[in-house]
């Protein structure tokens, strides 16, 4: 642990993509802004262990606030990190002929040679979709640039164990150092919450969360399918790993706790083959997969979402000590509403903007 300063503007902790993105955004205007990450990289955790899918919507039929702004920001992100883009593949959703909570009436169908793939008497109907996907270790890349290029001071394989609110600021403690900020963000994904003095007042739910990893069938190549709308599967490229992800709505979570609980003591046993076999019952052409091994990680939502497609930014500050604040994001492109949110608390949010993350932003700001 080197280079962390005594004191700075605003320190961020947790090393994921928020917050890689959220030390970027605050650096527009503040000199001295600190990111700290307990493992040994960045995006390592639930921003690389997930399908890696950028959302349009069609994932959200159940909730329309969710599935516009997916709609209206997968564009933004898609061009402020286009090096990480993944849209070598043809997205295909597919509706359950029993069992969806939705109907095929709002898709545009996919041509008969894709449709051949599904087992007839399950799937009503399977539509092309126009979603991309995203290189995890890319994105890695091209945050570390501009958080290099920014002067953004990234601390990784520090660990914090506590945050103490105190008059004009909130102190920042890790093993053997500690660091003082007006601003500070818990952006650890809700990991973070009840162990320092940034607890989480809304209830969350915590989910331990398996992605089995697949050689596919030949019959796959360049395409992503998801069964829709209830205990069905999604399967996808993952590039970094140079295989298929695959994940199941009654497979992929092995247990779940709430924020006050205790987690659990328990082990995951892979999945991985009962996802396959039930998943194959829809594309036989999945009996052919081979399984390659499987990503484990906590799963964080809000809990009065669990019941929803519903996935709000939740942005929760300490009425006690206003410069501590807790974030959390369902998806990746919900970054750019976060931002807003952020902005209008006022503050040195409210001066910022998006030079060090968006090169549009940049060439404006330079123009």
């Amino acid at each position: 642990m080197t280079g962390i300063p005594d004191s700075a503007d605003v320190v961020i902790v947790g090393g994921g993509f928020y917050g890689a993105c959220l030390a970027l955004f605050y650096r527009s205007a503040a000199s001295d802004v600190v990111l700290l990450e307990a493992r040994d990289d960045l995006l390592t955790r639930a921003s690389y262990v997930n399908q890696a899918r950028i959302h349009t919507g069609f994932h959200y039929p159940r909730s329309f606030v969710t599935a516009m702004r997916s709609l209206a920001l997968h564009r933004r992100f898609r061009d402020d990190f286009a090096e990480a883009v993944v849209d070598d593949f043809t997205m295909l959703y597919a509706i359950a002929a029993s069992g969806s909570k939705v109907t095929p009436q709002r898709f545009e169908r996919a041509g008969r040679g894709e449709a051949a793939l599904f087992a007839e008497d399950r799937v009503a109907a399977v539509f092309h979709c126009a979603e991309h996907g995203f290189n995890a270790v890319a994105l890695r890349r091209v945050l570390r640039d501009r958080l290099a290029q920014a002067g953004v001071i990234v601390a990784t394989g520090s660990e914090v164990t506590a945050t103490e609110p105190g008059d004009g600021g909130v102190t920042v403690r890790l093993q053997g150092a500690a660091i003082r900020a007006p601003v500070v963000i818990n952006a650890t994904y809700g990991q973070f919450a009840g162990q320092s003095g940034a607890p989480v007042r809304v209830p969350l739910k915590y989910e331990m969360a398996e992605v089995a990893l697949i050689d596919p069938p030949r019959e796959l190549a360049g395409l992503g399918v998801t069964v829709m709308d209830g205990p069905f599967f999604s399967t996808m490229p993952s590039p970094p790993l140079s295989a298929y992800s695959l994940t199941h709505v009654r497979y992929t979570p092995h247990y779940a706790w709430t924020s006050g609980e205790t987690r659990p003591e328990r082990g995951a046993r892979s999945q991985a083959r009962h996802m396959l076999q039930d998943a194959a019952r829809y594309l036989p052409c999945l009996a052919k997969a081979a399984p390659r091994g499987s990503l484990y990680e906590t799963k964080t939502v809000l809990l009065r979402n669990e019941g929803d497609d519903g996935r709000p930014i939740l942005l929760d500050r300490d009425p006690d000590c206003l410069g501590l604040m807790t974030v959390l994001g369902g998806k990746l492109d919900n970054i750019y509403d976060l931002f807003e949110a952020l902005a209008a608390q006022g503050g040195v949010a409210a001066r910022a903007d998006l030079r060090y993350l968006s090169p549009a932003a940049a060439r404006a700001v330079t123009a």
